[in-house]
């Protein structure tokens, strides 16, 4: 494992190349919960610039200030008035530009497949563990430059309240568009605040402001696993290739399942509490007979992926069979309200999905049941979901609870949609992707595109190292990491 020992080197404010105008941004719904998280990172692994680290510098450091006129939220501070809204100031007050060596480090020392994520990259981030309520006294962003012996780091960092990963990457691909000398840059940020986020609700916060949700001291094992194209639909094919006939017989639970799911149906149209049992699973055994393809019913790839690391980390932490599990997924409400907001709205525009099962029925069951159960639940997170969640929460403002409070949770983050191998600042796509320390608890999974795309994923998996040790040796997990076998 490669050692740390990061030098910085020098620090910096780079501030907006143009003055802004825009008045305060008053944090929303989704911003709000968030102040009790740490600041996002996550940077890019690239080879050596074909010019000098001093010139690079240079043209970060003016690609930086340009960004910002484009973003100029980013370079202000968070303030909260006397009637206790926050809001973002866009003052100018600029962002930290740090400049470090880590020359003793190589490229494919960090990158080594099959190892776990060296700890060095911790250091590669400014603003480390930084809670995103102190944006009140520090900067909303940083960037870090990390030159190593045969290539760099580029590490940003932005506060969660000020930005979601959709608003995180927008800001981040820009950077690198301009530094490579891009013509068109990327669509503008929107910064409205007309949407169903906004609110007239009030968060108090107690004296000193919130405190992090979950233990940083807690040891743990970080691993990246790469799942191909081939792997990821063959995971998909299992998820949806339910055996409805067996024998020549209807499989009655996939006729409960999909009866639950029209009887439901039947009750919001008709307005009534009647449950059509017998007409309705009569039809459902002739469309499963006759095989009619429902392409609403089908599981994504993703929902497939998630469901197999759900069951294999639970099989892993060896829980009792009544025990209760959950599997969080961060979803972008952007295109799920009705009209849709602007897929470049700037801020947070998420909301937190659960799915719970008791630990003996996901590992009883089979894997298309476990994703099944994740998809109804993110296919049916609509326009009324969505606001739903902002009234339930504007009847109890409170912070999100970042963590694995009873030892069974997971959380997913991230997205492998997200454009993280676009940021070529001008001599080549990015080798690899890695985040700081961030928001890192047992449980805690981020998914980023795999570097060749075509459909493949990595997972960032971030797991209690007993549990780690159980998901390396889980070969029904395994089977479909690249490179992966059971140990």
């Amino acid at each position: 494992m490669p050692s740390s020992s990061v030098i910085l080197v020098s620090k910096c404010t780079i501030c907006p190349e143009q003055k802004s105008d825009m008045k305060p941004l008053k944090l929303s719904v989704s911003d709000m919960p968030m102040l009790s998280c740490q600041y996002i990172q996550k940077g890019v692994l690239l080879t050596l610039p074909p010019y000098s680290i001093d010139d690079l510098l240079c043209f970060l450091k003016r690609s930086l200030s340009l960004t910002l006129t484009h973003f100029p939220a980013l370079a202000g501070r968070l303030s909260t008035d006397s009637d206790g809204y926050v809001h973002i100031v866009c003052n100018d007050e600029g962002v930290d530009f740090i400049q470090a060596k880590a020359k003793h480090l190589s490229l494919h020392a960090l990158i080594s497949p099959g190892l776990d994520v060296p700890p060095c990259f911790k250091e590669f981030f400014a603003l480390d563990r930084t809670l995103s309520y102190l944006g009140h006294f520090k900067p909303l962003a940083a960037v870090q430059i990390t030159e190593l012996n045969d290539g760099v780091f580029i590490g940003c960092t932005v506060n969660h309240a000020v930005t979601d990963g959709t608003s995180f990457w927008h800001f981040f691909n820009t950077i690198a568009e301009v530094c490579r000398g891009g013509k068109k840059l990327p669509k503008s940020p929107d910064f409205s605040r007309n949407t169903v986020f906004n609110s007239p609700a009030v968060l108090k916060f107690p004296p000193g402001g919130p405190k992090l949700t979950f233990s940083s001291d807690e040891p743990l094992r970080e691993k990246i696993f790469h799942f191909s194209r081939e792997a990821i639909l063959k995971l998909k094919h299992r998820a949806n290739n339910y055996n409805h006939l067996q024998n020549g017989h209807v499989d009655q639970s996939a006729v409960e399942l999909l009866g639950k799911q029209c009887n439901d149906s039947w009750k919001t149209v008709n307005g009534d509490n009647s449950t059509p049992n017998g007409k309705i699973s009569s039809v459902l055994e002739g469309l499963l007979r006759n095989n009619i393809s429902n392409r609403t019913m089908e599981i994504s790839s993703f929902q497939s992926l998630s469901a197999q690391l759900w069951r294999s980390v639970t099989r892993a932490r060896k829980l009792t069979a009544r025990k209760m599990t959950t599997f969080r997924m961060a979803v972008n409400c952007r295109h799920r309200l009705e009209p849709q907001m602007d897929p470049y709205y700037f801020g947070n525009a998420i909301q937190s999905i659960p799915t719970v099962a008791a630990a003996g029925e996901l590992l009883s069951r089979d894997l298309r049941w476990c994703a099944d159960l994740l998809h109804r639940n993110v296919a049916a997170h609509d326009d009324a979901t969505v606001r739903r969640g902002v009234a339930d929460w504007e009847s109890e403002p409170r912070l999100f609870p970042l963590g694995n409070f009873d030892g069974a949770s997971m959380t997913m983050g991230s997205s492998p949609r997200f454009p993280m191998y676009e940021n070529d600042f001008g001599w080549g796509r990015p080798l690899a992707v890695r985040s700081g320390a961030a928001n890192k608890f047992d449980g805690k999974i981020s998914a980023f595109p795999g570097r060749e795309g075509k459909g493949s994923v990595d997972l960032e998996v971030v797991l209690a190292p007993e549990t780690m040790a159980g998901l390396e040796k889980d070969t029904e997990f395994m089977q479909y990491v690249s490179g992966g076998t059971a140990v």
